[in-house]
C-alpha cells in the first residue's frame, strides 16, 4: 500500500473514530477487516477518509442524507451503523424517524417499515 493511500486510511479512521467513538470504531474496524482486508481500507480509505470529509455537507447533513439512501435501498445493518453515526453527528431521534419516513413515498412503505424499525432497535440499543 502506498504512504498516500495509507494516509487516506489513518484519515479515514480518525473521522470514523469521531462518528462512532474508539471503541466501536476499533470494533467495526476488526469485523471488516477479518471479512476483507481489502473492503476495510477501502471503507477507511475512500469512504470515509475522502467522502465524509468534504467539506460541501456538514457531518449531521451527510448522516441524514445516507439515512435516507440506505432506507430506500432496504440495507438494514449498514443503516443500523449510520443511525447510530447520525445521532453521534447531531441529528436528533426525531429527525432520523422523519428523514425515514420520508422515504416511504419514494421507495415504498415496506421500505421505510423496515427503516423504522431499524431505527427503533438502534435507540433502544444505544438508550436515545
Amino acid at each position: 500500500m502506498s504512504d498516500a493511500y495509507q494516509n487516506r486510511v489513518n484519515k479515514g479512521y480518525k473521522q470514523f473514530i469521531q462518528m462512532v467513538g474508539e471503541a466501536r470504531a476499533e470494533e467495526i474496524r476488526s469485523h471488516w477487516n477479518q471479512i476483507s482486508p481489502a473492503f476495510e481500507k477501502f471503507v477507511l480509505g475512500v469512504l470515509a477518509g475522502e467522502v465524509w470529509t468534504r467539506p460541501e455537507l456538514d457531518l449531521r447533513t451527510r448522516s441524514l442524507a445516507t439515512v435516507a439512501g440506505l432506507t430506500a435501498l432496504g440495507r438494514p445493518r449498514a443503516l443500523a451503523l449510520n443511525i447510530e453515526m447520525a445521532l453521534r453527528n447531531g441529528a436528533s431521534r426525531d429527525e432520523i424517524r422523519e428523514t425515514i419516513l420520508q422515504m416511504a413515498f419514494y421507495a415504498g412503505f415496506p421500505a421505510a417499515w423496515e427503516g423504522l424499525q431499524t431505527a427503533d432497535e438502534v435507540f433502544q440499543r444505544l438508550s436515545v
